[in-house]
This record gives structure tokens, C-alpha cells and sequence, in this order.
């Protein structure tokens, strides 16, 4: 779009925010007409069936990554900064989004008569509002986090 190669596309946060630093010109020429929730950005993930002292070495590798100078120095040239803890939770909009997809999937499903479109639309929205709810609880607590610091 930028380019004037294409009327419109998509993108992500990050690269809009590199944008900023490398050709601002362009950036103001772009609209941004929707954006997703906000997806995790390359989170370091373990199987649940890990032994808990292999997670907790992993943890505690990560969690105290970058304190030395020479640390400081490798995140900064990778543009990154010092981890910090997550959980489950930070997967949310991930999930949102897969079972978005499987929606479409299933009202697009020719296979299926209006009844059982109907009943597996009718629980894949119960998900989504379930998650919807989570994550507006996220929030609040994000918000009253921030206030009391």
C-alpha cells in the first residue's frame, strides 16, 4: 500500500512500528482500518509435561537474562528487552482467533444442514464469549495494576 502497488493489506503492530523509525513519510500515508487483538509476539513456550526442574532452569535463565552489560548489549542489538514472566493467559487472543476461523469454517460448511450449523455456531460463540469475559477481566486487572504502581 505504501508502495502504491496494492489498494489494501495487512500487517502487524511491529512492523507498523518499525515503520515509524524507517520511513515515517510512508506510515502517514497508510489508514489502519482494523486491528486484532494484540498477539504474542514470538512467546517462549515449554510441554506441559516437562519436568518441574527443567522449567524452573528455564525460567530462571530467562527471567534474569539481560542484566549484565554484555547481556543489555545482545537484546539491544536484537531490538528486544529483557523477558518477563507470562503464562497461559498471554495465548487468549491465539485461541479467539483459531476458534474465529472454526467459525467461518463451520458457516461456510455446505455439508452441514442449518441445525447443525446452528448448534456447533451456538457453541463456538459460547467459547468465544467465555474467552471475551477472560480477557475483560484481564483488563481490569491490567488497569488496576497500572493505577496502584
Amino acid at each position: 500500500v505504501a508502495n502504491k502497488q496494492v489498494d489494501v493489506a495487512t500487517n502487524n503492530t511491529e512492523n507498523l512500528d518499525k515503520l515509524k523509525t524507517s520511513a515515517p513519510e510512508k506510515l502517514k500515508e497508510l489508514k489502519v482500518i482494523w486491528k486484532s487483538p494484540l498477539i504474542p509476539g514470538d512467546p517462549i513456550v515449554w510441554r506441559k509435561n516437562l519436568s518441574e526442574t527443567t522449567k524452573d532452569k528455564i525460567y530462571d535463565f530467562f527471567m534474569n537474562y539481560g542484566k549484565t552489560p554484555e547481556e543489555k548489549a545482545v537484546l539491544e542489538r536484537l531490538g528486544w528487552a529483557p523477558f518477563r514472566a507470562s503464562s497461559d493467559l498471554q495465548l487468549v487472543p491465539i485461541r479467539q482467533l483459531a476458534l474465529f476461523k472454526e467459525m467461518q469454517g463451520v458457516k461456510g460448511n455446505k455439508g452441514l444442514n442449518e441445525q447443525d450449523k446452528l448448534a456447533k455456531t451456538s457453541a463456538i460463540q459460547a467459547q468465544l464469549d467465555d474467552l471475551d469475559r477472560l480477557n475483560n477481566a484481564l483488563s481490569a486487572m491490567s488497569s488496576v495494576s497500572k493505577a496502584v504502581q
